[in-house]
């Protein structure tokens, strides 16, 4: 798991409508990352809620979310057409972002899923990685 301090992986991963989304695209702002085990599950629906019913007190605070999940776009769109998600999903198929930021894995019923994890990374990292100087 990426440690408190370190520098969070760079990503370049599409959102639900098939736009890439970077980190670098978050610079100046403080950005949470939540990743999720699978598009409409019971608890990644609530916390798909909860984040979207937040997203404006998020944003007053610059704050922007993001949630990434190994899910594919198509999944993603699906999942939030179906509950009028607002947040962007992140589609991790090959799950480059998951395994450099140490998101572990659990079985559940046979099969592995990637832990419910959250990341809050600061602006001033992202402001010192991508700012010329």
């Amino acid at each position: 798991m990426v440690a408190a301090g370190m520098p969070f992986p760079n990503f370049s991963l599409q959102n639900q409508d098939g736009v890439i989304v970077t980190l670098k695209s978050f610079t100046g702002k403080w950005l949470v990352v939540y990743v999720y085990p699978k598009d409409d599950t019971p608890g990644c629906t609530i916390q798909g809620k909860s984040f979207t019913a937040t997203r404006a007190d998020f944003q007053a605070a610059g704050i922007d979310v993001v949630g990434v999940s190994q899910d594919d776009v198509v999944s993603h769109k699906n999942f939030c057409n179906k509950f009028a998600f607002s947040i962007d999903l992140l589609a991790d198929t090959r799950a480059e972002l998951l395994k450099a930021a140490g998101v572990e894995q659990s079985e559940y019923k046979g099969t592995m899923y990637w832990n419910r994890t959250s990341f809050v990374i600061d602006p001033a990292e992202l402001f010192e990685r991508f700012t010329p100087t």
